[in-house]
């Protein structure tokens, strides 16, 4: 007689792999500013510092040069890319289409779970602006916008904006911490989340654009007191 087979247990969440952990502290060091722009990566004091292969750093490389984050320099190697205002205004204006269409689809289509995992994140978006926890942030804020991605069925949207992630992250890294802003990050993510559990796509789309326009106008300002008005 043939004993019922049993379900197997889903994994919750895959373990990270030795590759994800170095691409993952190799990302938070080049966005927070640990290695500048411009600035080459050299493979041996990497290997030494982070205690893996040259296999690994390699392998590394690659996926930061596909993120925009790396750039190979003929005679120089991989060095960190840099990022002026030209390439953070298409940028922007990506996300201001995709994510405001997003957010517009969301208030029509969410449902009540949508609504707690959004107002969870956006608790724990306030929590880290006040502890200035600077990198949970960037990443609690990237999980605000996938819920909204996903309550929205935007998928295929989702992707493209995870492929700019990288220079999206350093631009957040530029913007979350700006004292001078005349609108705070959480006050913008606020009026987004009011209006799509208000269920007004027109309010969530509006509030998307107004939060990108200021993160726009913010990065602009920073830029060019980095490059110059001339690569501004």
């Amino acid at each position: 007689m043939t004993e019922p087979k049993t379900a197997l247990l889903k994994i919750a969440k895959a373990p990270q792999t030795l590759r994800d952990i170095v691409q993952e502290r190799m990302r938070e060091a080049i966005i927070s500013g640990h290695f500048a722009p411009g600035e080459r990566l050299v493979e041996r004091p990497l290997c030494e510092q982070l205690g893996v292969s040259r296999t690994v750093i390699r392998e590394t490389i690659r996926f930061l040069e596909a993120e925009g984050l790396v750039e190979l320099v003929p005679n120089r190697g991989p060095t960190v890319a840099s990022l002026d205002w030209d390439q953070a205004r298409q940028i922007y204006d990506i996300r201001r289409q995709l994510e405001g269409s997003a957010a517009a689809a969301c208030a029509e289509m969410h449902d009540a779970a949508c609504a707690k995992s959004l107002g969870e994140a956006l608790k724990r978006i306030g929590e880290t602006t006040q502890t200035g926890e600077w990198s949970e942030l960037r990443k609690t804020t990237t999980r605000f916008y996938q819920i909204i991605f996903d309550a929205a069925g935007h998928s295929v949207a989702w992707d493209i904006v995870q492929r700019l992630n990288g220079r999206i992250s350093r631009l957040r890294a530029l913007t979350l911490s700006a004292t001078d802003r005349p609108v705070s990050g959480l006050t913008h993510m606020t009026a987004i989340y009011d209006a799509i559990l208000s269920r007004n796509p027109d309010a969530a789309c509006t509030a998307v654009h107004r939060h990108i326009d200021d993160a726009s106008h913010t990065a602009q300002r920073y830029l060019k007191a980095e490059t110059g008005p001339d690569h501004a």
